[in-house]
């Protein structure tokens, strides 16, 4: 049982604001509080958190870049020029890829995309890829998800006769590319929201496009924000600003889609139309486009939204589901030896940075087994694949650690890096490993308190045993489309007793718990908190941190506890 601090947002509120906000909209004290946990304080506040009206999409022409790019995009259109999308292998740069390629190709571009393999390129613009780019006969090369940090690259595609635009939301370094360069958060930008996805900028760009091209705004944002909903949802940018409004409509987008190779795709996920939300897109749709640049080539994925027969796009979504299991089994195998080599380091504990090499670990999954070690040990964690002398490889971080920042301080000893604040990809020489490993330790014991390293879990206030009803939890579906920036609420009951406990699934990884208190009987149930049922027994007093849910069983709904943590 790791130990956790709970802390309470409420505690910044007052009582008497409390009140009357919950009595000037009319809604419970609970709710009221969770509105203003999230800093939605106004009548206009509210009215665009639950309306999510399309006023709240900024005008593309704001963006830095963007009105050079519309014209230069706009010359290649009338001069029948070759036009090369290079995107990135993940879901973000794979739904950037095909909204900018579908959109082009309807206009008559003479159109292309080029996407990276994964292993024998790497990520980003590379010279070989450029070269070959080149001789293609494209004219104009336009980045999808990428290229901030391809100053070279650049320079050698503009050698070669090709115009290059930059499209990307990675953090900028001191240099940028000397070239038409779309990014919402460069220096001298105005643009109000920075935390757009790569996705989230090509979108922009076809918006400045359609406005240019004398298209209907409003008809190209209908057509595309399905899609940009599903790269926007799979990087787990801030789920606020226009981004909230890009995955609402998006979502509803997607749940009438007509797109053959999507619809194929949620089928086999099992995803109900009805039912669609942030979450199951997250889980179902977004892992299965990303496993096909995890283990093979990314222009699988994009082929499925670009088919144009439901068989053909039945079978991308049969091999990117195939991919995806394929994908799972190499991370748990990965997964069992990181975690053995841990149990074997007699100095984990005093690590406050992992860092853990495997010979030919798989490029494509150790991101994600990072992730997982990230969670389970609540430090930043760095997965490296070994080979031929070079260790390559994915950071992720925890809240109050920037992984880039880290990465900067030790560059000297890397041969690359980029990325965000949480999460990074680098490569340096194996010969370099422990003291890179020293150095980023050391930056870390600079910056990194022991409270730091004490998971938070944000409840946004206690509530009464008699709050825990169906009725609160469907109101709590305004809040909706859930995300980062914008979790679902946690609450607290304290003083539980505890009826029954024991573990469930076919490892025993997960909780089940009956909980009672002055005779309201509640179900609760802990997903990977198996290991609580060692700690707690029947008849013990607790205190629960939770999410509410509806639990449908056979048409029948009710509700349960999703468990965040469980105090004696």
């Amino acid at each position: 049982m790791q130990q956790k601090k709970w802390v309470y947002k409420c505690n910044s509120l007052k009582r008497e604001d409390i009140e009357e906000f919950a009595k000037k909209f009319g809604m419970s004290l609970v709710m009221a509080v969770v509105f203003l946990n999230r800093g939605i304080d106004t009548e206009e506040k509210l009215k665009n958190y639950l309306k999510k009206p399309l006023e709240s999409i900024y005008n593309p022409m704001l963006l830095p870049g963007m009105e050079k790019a519309c014209d230069r995009i706009k010359k290649a259109l009338e001069n029948g020029e070759k036009i090369t999308i290079y995107g990135d292998y993940d879901a973000d740069g794979v739904t950037s890829t095909s909204i900018l390629y579908m959109f082009l190709a309807e206009n008559g571009a003479n159109v292309d995309y080029y996407i990276p393999d994964r292993f024998s390129e790497g990520y980003g613009l590379n010279i070989m890829a450029v070269n070959k780019i080149s001789k293609s006969g494209t004219k104009l090369l336009i980045t999808v998800d990428c290229g901030i940090v391809s100053t070279g690259e650049v320079q050698l595609a503009k050698a070669q006769g090709m115009d290059v635009i930059i499209t990307d939301h990675h953090t900028p370094q001191e240099k940028i590319p000397e070239t038409i360069v779309v990014h919402p958060r460069l220096e001298e930008t105005e643009y109000p929201f920075g935390e757009l996805a790569g996705v989230g900028v090509a979108f922009k760009l076809i918006l400045g496009l359609g406005v240019a091209l004398g298209k209907k705004s409003s008809d190209v944002f209908n057509k595309y924000v399905g899609i940009a909903a599903i790269g926007t949802i799979a990087d787990v940018v801030p789920l606020k600003d226009e981004n909230r409004v890009i995955v609402d409509r998006g979502i509803k987008v997607l749940q009438k889609t007509e797109n053959y190779g999507l619809n194929s795709l949620m089928d086999i996920a099992g995803i109900n139309r009805d039912l669609m939300n942030a979450t199951s897109v997250a889980f179902g749709i977004s892992p299965r486009i990303n496993a096909a640049g995890r283990l093979e080539n990314a222009s699988m994925a994009v082929e499925l939204i670009l088919a144009e027969t439901h068989e053909e796009g039945y079978k991308k979504a049969l091999e990117l589901d195939a991919k995806n299991r394929e994908r799972q089994a190499i991370e748990q195998k990965i997964l069992a030896e990181a975690l053995d080599m841990i149990d074997r380091d007699c100095n984990f504990e005093k690590k406050k940075v992992i860092v853990l090499s495997g010979d030919g670990w798989h490029h494509g999954v150790i991101g994600i087994v990072a992730s997982r070690l990230c969670e389970r040990f609540y430090k930043p964690c760095i997965m490296l694949s070994a080979e031929d002398g070079l260790c390559k490889g994915s950071a992720r971080s925890i809240p109050g650690f920037n992984i880039f920042s880290a990465l900067s301080e030790c560059s000297d000893l890397l041969t690359k890096f980029g990325g965000h604040s949480q999460a990074a990809g680098l490569t340096l020489s194996a010969a370099d490993l422990e003291a890179f490993t020293r150095k980023i330790n050391k930056y870390a014991d600079s910056v990194l308190t022991e409270d730091d390293m004490i998971r938070k879990i944000e409840i946004d206030c206690r509530i009464k045993p008699a709050d825990v009803s169906i009725e609160y939890a469907r109101a709590l579906g305004v809040l909706e489309p859930y995300g980062a920036e914008n979790e679902k609420p946690v609450f607290s009951l304290c003083g539980m007793k505890v009826l029954m406990i024991g573990k469930m699934g076919a490892d025993g990884k997960h909780l089940r718990i009956r909980l009672v208190n002055n005779g309201k009987y509640i179900n609760c149930v802990g997903f990977g908190m198996g290991e609580y049922a060692d700690c707690i027994r029947e008849g013990d007093t607790v205190d629960v941190a939770f999410n509410l849910d509806i639990n449908d069983f056979n048409g029948v709904q009710n509700v349960q506890l999703m468990l965040k943590d469980i105090k004696i």
